[in-house]
């Protein structure tokens, strides 16, 4: 093989090579899917972020925004762990998918050193979900902190006499 030859191999190689460890460059996410900065908190387990980007927060449920007891409060929480302007780093749970049917991305969320979908459990401000019974990374930790925040009556679980736990359907807390 020529000099000219190898040199271009050799580039196209280092190219590759980069464009593999480039967060999400072979899945066909953002280039900086692996972080990004809040933009907004949509409700108790979405969040968009700068750039437009959103996230549902995956293993997760939090009780709906209107319609179920405790949804405004859980926004709270969301919020208070992922403020507008807080730097997060997004983890992708390869077990699990990697986007809902909306398209939005699918993903643990991680503030500082603060895993936020188990805060958030702990807190009673969602319930571990495991969508088709698919147990991902994080199902002990989940299942370990919902029954923390039952036992303690937090969040939702003393606020919400209807609440109870099915991880095959999300959040149940009755109506608003």
């Amino acid at each position: 093989m020529g000099a000219g030859r190898l040199t271009a191999a050799l580039a196209a190689t280092v190219v590759l090579v980069a464009a593999g460890c480039d967060d999400g460059a072979t899945t066909g996410e953002p280039p900086d899917a692996g972080s990004g900065v809040v933009a907004r908190v949509n409700d108790g387990d979405t969040l968009t972020l700068q750039g437009g980007a959103k996230v549902r927060l995956v293993q997760v449920d939090a009780p709906e925004l209107t319609t179920d007891c405790f949804g405004g409060p859980a926004r709270d929480v969301l919020a208070s762990l992922a403020r507008p302007g807080t730097r997060v780093r997004l983890v992708r749970d390869p077990a699990l998918d990697d986007r809902d049917v909306y398209g939005r991305l699918l993903r643990y969320l991680v503030a500082g050193d603060t895993d936020v979908n188990v805060e958030l459990v702990r807190r009673g401000a969602a319930s571990p979900y495991f969508f088709r019974s698919k147990r991902g990374m994080h199902a002990e930790e989940l299942l370990d902190a919902v029954e923390e925040a039952r036992d303690r009556r937090r969040g939702y679980w003393g606020a919400c006499p209807g609440a109870h736990l099915n991880t095959g359907l999300g959040a149940l807390t009755g109506p608003a």
